[in-house]
């Protein structure tokens, strides 16, 4: 019996017009990081499991996809291994798929400090997987489009970046909402209700408030060792409303006793003034509830989603100020964000976004008519790819019929037709597939017609 075709959950083949729209949003994105001064890295898909651990809080190890050592990978293990999965786990496997790309970006930093300027500007394009629950909007495989500044604390690395996140949501045509937060706020919250030593129970659990709901969100601290005191507390922080000249006079009043608190409330304030003085399509918001649950945050968080389609987080981020410290490279400040290109594709693709141009590559078919016309066209042809017009020269001289459903349904907007009339005159039959017209011209003026967008 012949094997059933599939790929894991949380997996996806694409198709050609997938490809093509995808490769849009990634090339908008890559232009934006590089007029902004960024420049490419690449790191490998897999990492030391001693890179990665540790990094991403209890849940994020979890999540990590650990790679079986090559050859015998049960030998440095022994019965009693077998009783603990996660000690068992360290010995068979030595190396992980990377959970994102910033903390192999601080392995990167660290390893080659020597021949980097800092600060250090880079943008690294590449998948990433995560041991995840497939849903929709969540993959285990799915593209990171980061970009990054390390060595260097100013906040304005923080408005740049948020002027990233404006410049190109403004050029997909993607209505976005910027979430902003600050760790140090968070600790703040956590020293003024008490419970210092809970910060990452609290930011885990208000960090679900927009999944599970304030109520549930009120259980889950509860569950997570927070007294009734520190709750009754930390109520009335999370339900802060109002405009900001309002919401940070009363933030500032309530974390009075928490100079770190009052420190990350002036680096917001700080950013959003910046942001206020510039040209933000986007709307940006403080969200006390922002923690995204990772542990190397420190500073700024930042987090996207888009105003008209609900998916959840399209692009976030923040700062860390010692995350290369792990790898031996203290105190150096970093700030970055990450767009999630799979999910801002479902975006685009259900509020129709894409171009409709991006449906093909090719721009001009010839019809093969037999061996003497397809000969009599290679030039032609070539002459064209030559002046930047993709074009191709339909390979079998089957039924017109056949030649023309090829092109139709694979969107090729021109079609020429040569046969031994227009092999006399040194003339093309171009025919216009969105009219059916036909039009009789030269190469030449196709070439100039179609470059110049004036054939119709």
């Amino acid at each position: 019996m012949a094997q059933k075709p599939s790929v894991p959950k949380g997996t996806r083949d694409f198709s050609p017009g997938e490809m093509l729209r995808r490769n849009y949003i990634f090339e908008v994105i890559k232009k934006t990081f590089l007029k902004y001064g960024y420049l490419p890295i690449e790191t490998p898909a897999m990492e030391n499991l001693s890179t990665l651990l540790g990094k991403y809080g209890e849940e994020g190890d979890r999540l990590l996809f650990k790679i079986l050592n090559s050859g015998d990978f049960l030998k440095k293990t022994r019965a009693e291994d077998f009783k603990d999965i996660s000690k068992l786990s360290m010995k068979i496997a030595e190396k992980g798929l990377r959970y994102d790309l910033t903390v192999p970006f601080a392995r990167f930093v660290v390893q080659n400090q020597h021949a980097i300027n800092f600060p250090f500007k880079r943008y690294q394009i590449q998948p990433v997987w995560r041991a995840d629950k497939p849903q929709k909007g969540r993959y285990r495989e799915f593209y990171q489009c980061d970009v990054d500044v390390i060595g260097s604390d100013s906040l304005l690395n923080e408005v740049e970046l948020i002027l990233i996140i404006d410049d190109v949501f403004r050029e997909l045509g993607v209505q976005s909402i910027v979430k902003i937060n600050n760790r140090k706020i968070l600790t703040g919250i956590a020293e003024v209700v008490g419970e210092p030593g809970k910060i990452t129970e609290i930011t885990v659990a208000i960090d679900k408030m927009e999944k599970i709901g304030f109520d549930e969100v009120i259980k889950e601290l509860s569950i997570r060792g927070l007294s009734a005191n520190a709750i009754e507390k930390l109520k009335p922080i999370l339900t802060l409303e109002g405009k900001l000249k309002e919401i940070f006079p009363k933030l500032m009043e309530i974390l009075d006793d928490s100079e770190i608190g009052k420190q990350g409330i002036q680096e917001t304030m700080t950013v959003m003034r910046h942001l206020k003085d510039l040209n933000i399509n986007a709307k940006f918001i403080l969200d006390l509830t922002l923690a995204r649950g990772l542990d190397y945050y420190t500073g700024a968080i930042i987090e996207v989603t888009a105003k008209d389609h609900e998916i959840g987080s399209i692009c976030g981020g923040g700062r860390y100020d010692n995350l290369t410290g792990i790898f031996g490279l203290p105190d150096v400040s970093g700030v970055g964000i990450s767009f999630g290109a799979d999910r801002i594709y479902d975006v685009m693709l259900a509020l129709d976004l894409f171009p409709e141009d991006l449906q093909s590559s090719t721009q001009v078919m010839f019809v093969n008519f037999g061996e003497k016309e397809a000969k009599y066209c290679l030039s032609l042809v070539q002459k064209l790819r030559q002046a930047g017009i993709s074009t191709e020269l339909f390979p079998d001289a089957v039924k017109m019929k056949k030649q023309m459903t090829y092109a139709n349904k694979n969107n090729i907007p021109y079609v020429v037709l040569i046969g031994s009339s227009e092999m006399e005159s040194n003339k093309l039959t171009v025919k216009l597939m969105h009219t059916g017209d036909q039009k009789e011209i030269g190469i030449d003026e196709l070439i100039e017609a179609i470059n110049g967008k004036t054939i119709s």
